[in-house]
């Protein structure tokens, strides 16, 4: 089991007010407001989590600038009152900053199916007979 300080508690926190908020804005239509607040708390977040300076170093790698300037450049459009552009921009972004935590994080949701009482409630899930 990972120890995690108090900062990285609020970091935790933080972040997923942030995601919390980034999904509500997309639900209610792109709401810049709720997304631009979403963005800055995940970003605090991150801070919180693993440093200041290592956020940094995370972000202004040589092989990661073109998903930094996209993903800083759609928190731009989003703060600009731009919200599809700019999560279109962000989620490019995301995804070619973060392409190599998926393999793990997929590895992760493959071995949640070895936990007793999960495992069994996907059992009966998928043996469930109606299409409804």
């Amino acid at each position: 089991m990972v120890s995690l300080s108090d900062f990285q508690w609020i970091g935790v926190g933080l972040v997923g007010f942030g995601l919390f908020f980034l999904l509500f804005g997309i639900l209610l239509y792109f709401d810049s407001v709720l997304l631009a607040f979403g963005n800055l708390l995940f970003l605090s977040g991150l801070v919180f989590i693993i440093g200041f300076r290592r956020t940094f170093t995370f972000f202004f790698q040589r092989p990661k600038l073109k998903g930094t300037s996209f993903f800083f450049g759609g928190l731009l459009m989003v703060l600009m009152r731009w919200p599809i552009l700019g999560m279109l921009l962000e989620a490019y972004g995301f995804i070619s900053l973060f392409k190599s935590f998926f393999p793990v994080v997929f590895g992760f949701l493959g071995s949640v199916t070895n936990i007793p009482l999960l495992s069994q409630l996907l059992q009966k899930m998928g043996d469930s007979g109606s299409m409804v």
